[in-house]
């Protein structure tokens, strides 16, 4: 038996867990202040008495900064690292919130969803490439530990509309930036662990990323343009969930704002639940099945929530949220893995498309709401799921023998010949 020599890595072999629940906080923080957003469309609703097509077109603002400007991050990162990005794209979300508690107007809400958008842009790409670096060849855990906290941070934003926002008013948002501070901080630490140590890894993942043959163009091609696809099925059907799923409940089953948030905060939950599952079963069983299992394994209930009644909607949307939320890191790091030395680019590209769904699938939803009912739309994005049947189309992606973990890239192979 004989070997490929190949050179030892320098980069650090071992999770660096400080770092991935660093940024894991930091995704929570994140992802609560604009969960805000979300959280009290029902309270803007009323306020600025908007239509369903006005509610969809302010997550529309926010969804399309972040999406359109998320893989030009995430490139430009890839040639020119940014070690200290992360901090300075906070302060985007900082000024978007501050913004959104004082807002009197409709432009000026639009602004400050597209503030808390461009925020996005720059820490999603940026915090997925360091829990990359940070993984010590256990990807799809770290990218489910970053994941969970932006999950749990979703989770969160609901409530805090429920008891502070609808009991102190619009202002109260004002004191959440003080979560963007706390986060700024954190952040800037994160930034040296990446000048200091990061940035040794992707030097070594570039080289090592040359060291190994793609697989062919129009392999690559194609599994890219499928995963779109199932990223497109996950975030239209999750939009019609974070956008609308308060107004279904308290349209179709008369209950209060305060009970249909808790019911989004249960629903929220059961996806943070989900998202730490799938990347510890990737990482065991293979990416691609979880892929397969998350987006077509979930048709059964989103078939069943809109003939269901209030305690059935509630046990069904917890099966939704545990299934439909383990893709999403298993996606991200396949794509990764088909494109080595593209950690920042695929990222940005994943996030910013799903970003760009969610955000045109609001709008479109909302227009359909308002066309025809509330319910219908949950009549018609239950098909969606059905799309993961093209999961079959993605290959197999094995290595031919011992990995040797690269925290930054593609595992490094040891090819063994008998």
């Amino acid at each position: 038996m004989s070997t490929l020599p190949i050179e030892k890595p320098r980069a650090v072999q071992t999770t660096a867990f400080a770092v991935l629940f660093s940024i894991s906080f930091c995704h929570l923080l994140n992802d609560m202040m604009q969960s805000l957003l979300p959280a009290i469309y029902p309270q803007l609703k009323s306020d600025f008495h908007l239509n369903f097509t006005q509610v969809g077109l302010v997550t529309l603002a926010f969804q399309v900064t972040a999406s359109l400007l998320q893989p030009v991050v995430g490139l430009y990162a890839d040639r020119r690292p940014m070690p200290y990005s992360l901090p300075v794209g906070m302060v985007f979300t900082l000024a978007g919130l501050v913004l959104l508690a004082f807002v009197r107007n409709y432009p000026s809400l639009l602004l400050a969803a597209s503030l808390i958008g461009m925020g996005s842009s720059v820490f999603h790409p940026e915090s997925s490439r360091v829990a990359r670096m940070a993984a010590g060849g256990r990807h799809g855990l770290a990218q489910s530990l970053f994941q969970v906290g932006g999950n749990i941070g979703s989770a969160l934003g609901p409530i805090s509309a429920a008891f502070i926002v609808l009991s102190f008013g619009q202002r109260s948002i004002a004191w959440f930036s003080l979560m963007a501070l706390v986060a700024i901080g954190v952040l800037y630490t994160v930034g040296r662990w990446y000048a200091r140590h990061g940035l040794a890894q992707l030097k070594h993942a570039a080289r090592n990323a040359q060291a190994h043959p793609p697989l062919p163009r129009a392999v690559v091609s194609r599994s890219i343009a499928v995963l779109l696809l199932l990223i497109f099925s996950k975030y239209v059907y999750m939009a019609s969930l974070q956008s609308y799923y308060t107004f279904y409940l308290i349209h179709h089953f008369h209950v209060s704002v305060r009970a249909a948030q808790v019911q989004l905060f249960v629903f929220l939950a059961a996806v943070a639940v989900g998202t730490v599952a799938g990347g510890a079963i990737g990482d065991r069983f293979g990416r691609k099945q979880v892929i397969w299992f998350s987006i077509l394994g979930v048709l059964p209930f989103t078939l069943a929530l809109p003939y269901v009644d209030l305690f059935w909607t509630g046990v069904v949307s917890v099966f939704i949220g545990l299934i439909l939320a383990s893709a999403f890191s298993a996606i991200v790091v396949y794509g990764q893995e088909l494109v080595p030395g593209r950690v920042g680019m695929i990222a940005g590209m994943f996030f910013g498309f799903a970003f760009g769904v969610a955000g045109i699938g609001a709008a479109a939803l909302g227009k359909l709401a308002d066309a025809t009912s509330i319910e219908f739309v949950y009549k018609v994005t239950a098909f969606l799921p059905a799309i993961g049947v093209l999961a079959g189309l993605l290959p197999n992606l094995k290595t031919h023998a011992h990995p040797i973990p690269d925290s930054a890239g593609s595992p490094m192979l040891l090819e063994e010949e008998g």
